[in-house]
């Protein structure tokens, strides 16, 4: 399923063996029904929105793509979207209720899309290498900033094993706002400097 964006990417990586990653912004409109496929798929649950419809879906990322803490991306490799990003200032983050955050804290979710047949070997490793080079092309991102459910060991080791520091278990609090609710969530701590993807 393609996308009709017509937002450019803010981002392309061409990773050695793997193809060319892009990083371009959501657009709600068009995206939100190739999202919800995906955050809607029992391999997505631990994502939180697994009975969201389609118009919610749309919502929840306009209201992402009005903020200017929090951003959304879709990974392309190749011309295919393959991947949903977040990235999020961990200063104005409920995770910053949890841990003393540091200058220079980039937080970050990622959503790998439906695979194709067969499982790739490395196609995890090459999205993550794309979207580390993006963060850390910035000179004020000190350290990415991970926090998937502790129950995804298998997001947990996946980060590790790419050169992530697993940190403490925390509980994120519960956000109930007009525009946003969140659960409250089990996480695990994550954290990769510039000098560990080098």
């Amino acid at each position: 399923m393609t996308t009709a964006s017509t937002r450019q990417p803010v981002h392309s990586h061409l990773v050695e063996g793997f193809g060319t990653v892009t990083i371009t912004p959501v657009d709600p409109a068009a995206d939100s029904a190739l999202i919800h496929s995906w955050v809607t798929e029992d391999r997505a649950r631990f994502w939180g929105m697994g009975e969201a419809s389609r118009e919610l879906v749309q919502e929840i990322y306009e209201d992402v793509d009005r903020r200017t803490t929090h951003h959304a991306f879709m990974i392309g490799r190749d011309g295919e979207p393959v991947a949903l990003f977040q990235t999020y200032d961990c200063a104005e983050d409920r995770v910053s209720e949890c841990y003393e955050v540091q200058p220079g804290d980039v937080g970050v979710h990622l959503l790998i899309g439906p695979s194709q047949g067969a499982v790739e070997h490395g196609f995890t490793a090459g999205l993550l290498s794309a979207f580390t080079a993006y963060l850390f092309s910035d000179p004020a991102t000190r350290r990415v900033v991970a926090e998937p459910d502790s129950r995804n060991t298998k997001a947990i080791s996946r980060l590790e094993r790419n050169g992530f520091v697993i940190g403490p278990e925390i509980e994120l609090p519960e956000i109930d706002l007009p525009e946003v609710y969140l659960p409250a969530k089990k996480a695990r701590l994550a954290f990769l400097t510039a000098s560990a993807t080098r």
